[in-house]
């Protein structure tokens, strides 16, 4: 069974609500899209994305005479569908060597994702090792290395303060005597000031492709599906910085509402790779927009 079937919290009733409110009628009219308009918004679907579904649900409805709840409730099954389906459902980069850049701000369960990652990763049978580059943030070398030691897996960390490019590039030169396939690198989550966090990302790639220019990389932004709108705009924040490849949502676990998914992959063409789902270690998911879609109308 769908992991989405099996946890409705998901979606907040996101589902049901729609489901409750185009059965409520014989036909569907005016009435029954403003109530769906309004579904959308308050679970956590951005404005934009909430426009442009209602858009082509009223175009479709008006061009194929759709009357009956049931076609209605398959052709928005089908027009979110084409919201979160970006087409490129490779999940991570499968060469090797790869170094996987985690950013996103303090709280988001960038930390706790990586620890999720390395076992997923170490569990295909890869060898995989952390670099503990967020060094400005109280403790979170020790975070990380605590999940390194759940997992089997070394952790390269510096004082608190160090250089985070410094770290990095202490890590690759382990790594590569090691010969390890995949370098997980945590890095710095805030967004106080941008040129700075930019200029950190950009000295730590600088570093990659001067000291392993054969590995490939992977940029990650974490983002909790707790704070609603707000990860839109760290979605947004992010991307004027990184050169993002996907998305992790974190903290799917019954409290949110779900729709943020639909928000990222559509309004900023990102494919959202992973999602959280709890706090052990193997409660990291591939994303699935089929069964995310399936999921939230019960198909």
């Amino acid at each position: 069974m769908s992991i989405f079937k099996e946890k409705k919290g998901f979606f907040g009733n996101l589902g049901a609500r729609i489901h409750d409110t185009i059965f409520a009628k014989m036909e569907v009219d005016e009435n029954v899209m403003d109530e769906l308009e309004e579904i959308l918004i308050t679970s956590d679907i951005g404005m934009e994305t909430t426009m442009k579904i209602m858009d082509k649900i009223r175009d479709k409805i008006a061009t194929d005479y759709i009357v009956k709840p049931e076609n209605v409730r398959k052709a928005l099954s089908n027009i979110i569908m084409e919201c979160v389906d970006k087409g490129d459902r490779q999940l991570l980069s499968d060469k090797s060597p790869l170094v996987i850049l985690m950013i996103g701000i303090n709280g988001g369960g960038k930390t706790t994702t990586i620890g999720k990652l390395a076992y997923r990763l170490k569990g295909q049978g890869k060898s995989v090792m952390l670099a503990a580059a967020d060094t400005f943030r109280a403790a979170a070398s020790e975070q990380l290395s605590i999940w390194g030691e759940r997992n089997g897996i070394p952790v390269i960390k510096h004082q608190e303060g160090a250089d985070p490019s410094a770290v990095i590039f202490d890590a690759i030169q382990s790594a590569k005597a090691r010969h390890t396939d995949v370098l997980i690198c945590d890095t710095a989550g805030r967004l106080q000031n941008k040129k700075n966090l930019m200029n950190e990302l950009e000295k730590m790639n600088k570093v990659i492709g001067r000291e392993w220019p054969e590995a490939d990389r992977e940029t990650l932004l974490i983002l909790d599906a707790t704070t609603g709108k707000n990860a839109i705009s760290q979605a947004q924040e992010f991307g004027n910085v990184a050169d993002i490849t996907g998305i992790v949502i974190t903290k799917l676990d019954g409290t949110a509402k779900g729709g943020i998914a639909i928000t990222i992959a559509d309004e900023f063409d990102m494919p959202v790779k992973f999602i959280g789902t709890g706090e052990g270690l193997e409660d990291l998911e591939a994303f699935d927009p089929a069964e995310f879609i399936g999921g939230l109308f019960d198909e």
